[in-house]
């Protein structure tokens, strides 16, 4: 199997946004810096959507600032809900994709 069609992803932006508290930035930036260490390809990080919806991705801007990526070839992949959040993520130059959810479901 060519190991280029496989990406590992990891995504403590979902379990963390479920939690019913906020982690604090210092402890989400130290998580994603030492995931990094193991190898994935990709780590979701964040998101880029409104603090009144999902308090939890408070601040994604002020966790990026202290991930560290001279270290790692991990790409950075941040959530974004809409133009503004689109806009607020594609001016970070740490980050490296942008993911925009859609569900066809009526209650999300």
């Amino acid at each position: 199997m060519n190991n280029e069609l496989i990406k590992i992803t990891e995504s403590p932006r979902d379990a963390q946004q479920g939690l019913p508290f906020t982690i604090p930035v210092e402890q989400r930036a130290a998580y994603i810096n030492e995931i990094m260490k193991a190898g994935f390809d990709v780590i979701d990080f964040g998101s880029f959507v409104s603090p009144k919806a999902v308090p939890q991705m408070a601040d994604s801007e002020k966790v990026l600032e202290l991930i560290d990526k001279t270290q790692s070839n991990t790409k950075l992949l941040a959530i974004v809900g809409n133009t503004r959040g689109t806009q607020d993520a594609c001016s970070l130059e740490k980050i490296d994709m942008i993911g925009f959810p859609y569900s066809i479901s009526n209650t999300f």
